[in-house]
């Protein structure tokens, strides 16, 4: 940034600081001690450059957004609990009457920029710093540094990926590995965009008057208070995906936030473009709404597979007749997913938005030749099935599925998009998009729920939110399913596929042998102790009366106690 322009901007952080009456005062080293004049202290150690990212600029922004809209967050998470209670007693989600005319309606989008026009294959990951740089240089359209399922909160997994990205975007981001093989960027990468924490997950080293901000204003705000600028600079612009959603009422806050970042900034309206994941259930009711909502700033819907069965689960937790069969056999060909991403491809091209596919979670198995073409081939069925339909493009974990993926939607996709396919054939009705697919519970299958918990709890714990279990790329998500699946399937004595019910002390003994095992000697290389803390974190989530909505949320403050 120039110096005429840095000059500029400060000022324009100046008046917007004097409108909104708050004094923005930084005292001195250490950081623990950073106190603004309305109570906004920092409760983290200062590694080197964390001061660069928790700059005056910054953390302006950040008070300025947790100060207007933090209210209207936490009436929002409580609207989700009351919502929840209406599932509970039996309202079952429907299209909303009061939006038909909406939806009835014709009106598109705002205009999509040039780098967000060819899709065809996205990866994402956390925002590990040897990640980025090999997400970025694997031939995949785009990549989704993420701060939320795939990212173990830690303190300083946040701030050094903030590091990361600051120095992605302007070019200068080095990677050393222990056997001294360096990494920097291609000359072509892909297009980055950022996934910020949900709407219900907070950032303790960083609070207001004592309370813990917002992880998504956090990360929103010091992402683009530090790189709009320079992605401006390089023809591209802060892209964002949204996560979590429920309904357009939280579609309107991010509208809300972002308009405000916009303003605050002095960037132009509608530079923030974002991609909203539709990955809850009663968000696939509201998708019209939520582009309408974010019309100026958003450009497409994703098919958040993965959470998406995990919020069936959630939603449907107390209806014995709605219980998922175990993992493996909810794919997207069940009826119930096919006709939500049938519907979010209609809806889409219908606004002019693009809609993105889901994420293949397989990872090369190097040992065995025979069970990685199967693997493959399933990824190649998944992929032939998104384009065939009409998605813009889709998720992968690893960059060696990047040409497969890409080879696929090349051959059914010549054009950057496939906006033209209307999709008017597609009439999808409420009782289709919460169905409950046929299948069965296996020993098999509940032991895999086990083991993925296990396995991917006591990662996150030790720091490590995207974790290689049983050749699937695992994050929190689909630890979600695992618990999940199993705190319903013991709530209402699901009977397994040799008639045995699935009682508590029967589930107990499969958990502490699962736990011996790994404990004896595991992949993950996880410590004992690690595994036992996860089993206790399991251990109340599966047993416990009633469901913990996330298993972030209490794990969370263990993560947090254990750093001090």
């Amino acid at each position: 940034m120039s110096v005429g322009r840095l000059g500029k901007r400060r000022m324009h952080f100046e008046t917007m600081l004097n409108r909104s009456g708050v004094n923005m005062r930084l005292h001195p080293q250490p950081l623990e001690s950073y106190v603004t004049a309305s109570a906004l202290t920092i409760h983290g150690a200062l590694l080197p450059g964390y001061e660069t990212i928790l700059s005056s600029e910054a953390l302006a922004l950040v008070q300025a957004l947790a100060g207007r809209f933090e209210a209207k967050r936490q009436a929002l998470l409580v609207a989700r609990q009351a919502r929840q209670i209406m599932l509970d007693n039996g309202v079952l989600p429907n299209f909303l009457e009061e939006t038909s005319a909406l939806r009835a309606s014709n009106w598109r989008i705002a205009s999509v920029p040039a780098d967000l026009q060819d899709r065809r294959v996205e990866i994402t990951g956390p925002v590990e710093r040897k990640m980025i740089i090999n997400a970025l240089n694997s031939g995949a359209c785009m990549f989704m540094a993420d701060f939320e399922d795939s990212n173990s909160p830690t303190w300083t997994n946040i701030m050094d990926g903030q590091i990361n990205l600051r120095d992605a975007v302007n070019g200068s981001i080095t990677y050393i590995s222990s056997d001294a093989k360096a990494y920097r960027l291609n000359e072509k990468i892909a297009t980055l965009l950022v996934r910020p924490r949900g709407w219900h997950l907070y950032e303790p080293h960083l609070r207001l008057d004592g309370v813990p901000l917002s992880g998504s204003l956090v990360d929103f705000g010091l992402y683009l208070c530090h790189n709009a600028d320079a992605l401006q600079a390089k023809g591209s612009g802060p892209y964002f995906y949204l996560p979590k959603l429920e309904n357009h009422q939280e579609a309107m806050l991010w509208n809300e936030v972002i308009d405000f970042a916009e303003d605050y900034l002095g960037l132009a309206r509608g530079t923030v473009k974002c991609t909203v994941l539709i990955e809850t259930i009663l968000a696939c009711f509201e998708m019209d709404e939520i582009l309408f909502a974010l019309r100026e700033h958003i450009v497409g819907l994703n098919c958040g597979r993965w959470d998406y069965i995990f919020s069936y689960i959630r939603a449907f937790r107390n209806h014995p007749d709605r219980m998922l069969p175990e993992r493996s056999q909810v794919t997207m060909t069940s009826p119930f997913l096919r006709a939500y991403s049938q519907l979010l491809i209609k809806t889409c091209h219908r606004r002019g938005a693009h809609a993105i596919g889901g994420m293949a979670a397989q990872i090369p198995i190097k040992h065995d030749p025979v069970a990685n073409e199967a693997a493959l081939a399933k990824v190649r069925a998944d992929k032939e099935r998104e384009a065939g339909d009409g998605h813009d493009g889709t998720w992968v974990a690893h960059p060696a599925l990047v040409p497969i993926a890409r080879a696929i939607f090349d051959a059914h996709m010549p054009g950057p998009n496939q906006l033209d396919r209307l999709r008017e054939d597609v009439e999808v009705s409420a009782a289709e998009l919460i169905a409950a697919p046929s299948g069965s519970i296996t020993e098999a299958g509940v032991r895999n729920n086990l083991s993925v918990a296990l396995q991917y709890m006591a990662s996150w714990l030790a720091g490590n939110g995207c974790v290689p279990i049983h050749n699937l790329m695992e994050d929190a998500a689909t630890a979600e399913i695992s618990r999940a699946q199993l705190w319903q399937w013991h709530k209402h004595r699901a009977p397994l596929d040799t008639g045995i019910v699935l009682e508590r002390s029967l589930l107990a003994q499969w958990q502490g042998e699962e736990l011996a095992q790994l404990q004896s000697g595991n992949a993950l290389a996880l410590s004992p102790a690690r595994l036992g803390e996860a089993s206790e974190i399991l251990t109340g989530l599966i047993f416990q009366p009633e469901f913990a909505a996330f298993l972030t949320l209490p794990a969370s403050a263990r993560l947090y106690a254990q750093a001090g």
